[in-house]
């Protein structure tokens, strides 16, 4: 046994044998704003966002519409609107470099902070949330979460590769706190409020 072997055998042998549980930790949520979706529109303006209000009857994604009428490359994960870079055939991240606008729907969001959370089931290749020079990102009302200690126990959290909050768009601000969006990844991050295609959220 050569002393690498030894010492490691004698650490496991001398492991403390102690029942320690974690302390529970309560989920902060006595008092939660009457409304999940008001407060996450709030908050995701705080930071930057955009919230693009459906118009009251009419086409839902007239917003995106709108928004992506002028866009050479739109790159779009979801089947409610389709663009004209197919995610599939990108080999690698940097063919995504090129995408104007990328369409993407959250796994769900977080009221507490304005937050969107996408993995990589969400993103098909995760570049495309930080290469695209704007997001779009479409969320379901109903998979909002209160706060922060609710979303860290979503299953998201196990199952996936991959996932990440996004709240706002990049932006960086230097010492004379002059701040600019886009430094780093997406110029613009706007969420549309739209219910899955059925019924059952894609969890």
């Amino acid at each position: 046994m050569s002393s690498r072997d030894d010492i490691l055998a004698s650490i496991r042998a001398n492991l403390p044998r102690v029942d320690r549980p974690l302390p529970s930790v309560p989920l902060f949520d006595d008092a939660p704003p009457a409304s999940l979706l008001d407060a996450f529109r709030a908050n995701l303006l705080r930071m930057g966002g955009l919230f693009l209000d459906p118009p009251a009857s009419g086409d839902v994604l007239a917003p995106v519409r709108t928004k992506i009428v002028d866009a050479k490359i739109v790159c779009s994960t979801v089947p409610e609107l389709p663009g004209n870079r197919d995610i599939a055939g990108a080999a690698a991240p940097q063919d995504l470099a090129d995408v104007d606008y990328a369409i993407v729907r959250a796994s769900f969001a977080v009221a507490e902070t304005g937050s969107v959370l996408l993995s990589d089931v969400d993103l098909r290749l995760n570049a495309v949330a930080y290469l695209a020079q704007h997001l779009i990102v479409l969320l379901d009302p109903a998979d909002i979460v209160v706060n922060l200690h609710h979303a860290y126990r979503r299953a998201e959290f196990r199952e996936r590769h991959y996932a990440c909050f996004h709240t706002g768009p990049s932006a960086t601000a230097d010492i004379e706190g002059v701040l600019i969006h886009g430094a780093q990844g997406v110029r613009s991050l706007s969420v549309l409020p739209l219910a899955r295609p059925s019924a059952t959220p894609d969890h």
